[in-house]
């Protein structure tokens, strides 16, 4: 009887699920209104419907004997991460796997220093935008994953770097160098500036209140139309220079030597692609590495102790004023930053850039790379920007099929892809 239920009861459960996945998905896939001249025609198309309920039936069938290897890997990886000494001093983690994670990632840094100079002009433009998400993943990181604040309108300190260099271009004819740091100051302020109203709020309250600050910003940008242009936007921001040669194909009314003409190279239009791109890599290592550096700081664990516990944060003798507004300043630092390139990457800024869905899509990157780990939020930020682009034909589900990843996340491994982990002693009994 006992092996009957083990196999009774996830077929029941693999049924329902599959039932309820139809009746879901009849109305968004198997369903379809045409236009025939004048007429609406209804089409029914069965296939999708039956392909999704297929595999959510074959996901929760075999959903207990995926969790049996996974764990059957997790302990196989943990026994065979130290040597068994280690284990009988009770160390579970320590320098021999950070430093294995540092080879590992001085790897990715080289694979991704000499890739572009082989791969496609439209495949190095995907992964500028993918680097300007791990940018802007890594600095909500310090928000969300490390203070454990939850913050929902996190692109407005994004807008705020896009538009200062936007701005201080068109007006002052500052150039992107020296916008740079500014917008990086400036969205810093913003965020200190937004620390102050909400650090007596926490959980559903501060989500409301900053979601309604990401709105304002974006309204205010819409509504200002003689200086930020409204609708509109800021047109014709002009690409990043090279120490301050330009990458054009000439020099335009100044006169002087391009960048290709110093190097004695003839010019083509994929050089600027492979330039902003390396400028992207640059920009998110240094992000990482900063990040990285604030985590292990005394700041960083103050960050911790305020997402454990805030009592007992105080009952330490951590303000935790503060932590919250160190924590919304550095994060929005690093928004500022992703937006100044973003600006220069576009050559265009419009409010309608920086939505809600932004900011949602920043905060899903956080989540399911595993808030608190930055190799996580690296490799959840290249599949949300890099999957919808290789598979194109699918483009007209993907928010469902976004939607359905995450729930699938949330049930099967809610820690993230890469949770993150720190090095402690078990002491032996």
């Amino acid at each position: 009887m006992t092996q009957i239920n083990k196999i009774a009861v996830p077929f029941k459960n693999a049924s329902l699920a599959a039932l309820l996945t139809a009746v879901l998905t009849v109305p968004l896939l198997g369903l379809q209104l045409t236009l025939n001249g004048y007429v609406l025609v209804l089409h029914a198309h069965w296939t999708p419907v039956a392909a999704a309920m297929a595999a959510v039936f074959l996901f929760q069938l075999g959903k207990p004997w995926l969790t049996r290897i996974s764990k059957q890997l997790r302990a196989m990886a943990t026994a065979t991460t130290l040597p068994p000494a280690f284990h009988r001093l009770g160390v579970s983690g320590g320098k021999l796997g950070a430093r294995h994670r540092r080879h590992a990632m001085g790897l990715l840094l080289v694979i991704a220093l000499v890739w572009p100079f082989f791969g496609s002009r439209g495949n190095v433009d995907v992964m500028t935008l993918a680097l300007i998400y791990v940018m802007l993943g890594l600095g909500l990181n310090i928000v969300v994953g490390f203070a454990g604040l939850l913050d929902l309108g996190y692109v407005a300190f994004y807008a705020f770097g896009a538009y200062t260099y936007a701005l201080l271009n068109q007006y002052f004819g500052l150039s992107f160098w020296m916008c740079l740091p500014l917008a990086a100051m400036g969205a810093a302020c913003l965020g200190f500036l937004l620390g102050f109203p909400v650090l007596r709020l926490r959980g559903d309250y501060l989500a409301i209140v900053t979601l309604g600050f990401g709105e304002i910003i974006r309204l205010l940008l819409n509504n200002l139309t003689d200086l930020t242009g409204g609708p509109d936007g800021v047109s014709g921001i002009p690409k990043p220079s090279v120490f301050g040669i330009e990458m054009a194909r000439s020099a335009g009314a100044d006169g002087g030597m391009t960048f290709h003409q110093l190097i004695g190279l003839p010019y083509q239009g994929g050089h600027m692609v492979i330039f902003l791109y390396l400028l992207a890599l640059m920009l998110a290592a240094f992000t990482y590495f900063v990040t990285g550096r604030l985590q292990r700081m005394p700041v960083g664990r103050a960050w911790e102790a305020l997402r454990d516990d805030e009592i007992a944060c105080r009952s330490l003798g951590i303000n935790p004023t503060a932590v919250k507004l160190s924590a919304f300043t550095l994060g929005a630092a690093f928004a500022g930053m992703a937006g100044s390139f973003f600006a220069a990457r576009q050559g265009l800024v419009t409010p309608e850039s920086f939505t809600f869905i932004e900011s949602a899509m920043i905060l899903a990157i956080v989540v399911l790379g595993g808030m608190g780990s930055q190799t996580g939020i690296i490799l959840a930020a290249l599949i949300l920007t890099v999957l919808p682009e290789v598979a194109r034909s699918f483009a007209e589900y993907r928010m469902l099929i976004f939607g359905l990843v995450m729930v699938l996340m949330m049930m099967w491994r809610p820690q993230g892809l890469l949770p993150s982990r720190r090095p402690h002693v078990v002491l032996p009994q």
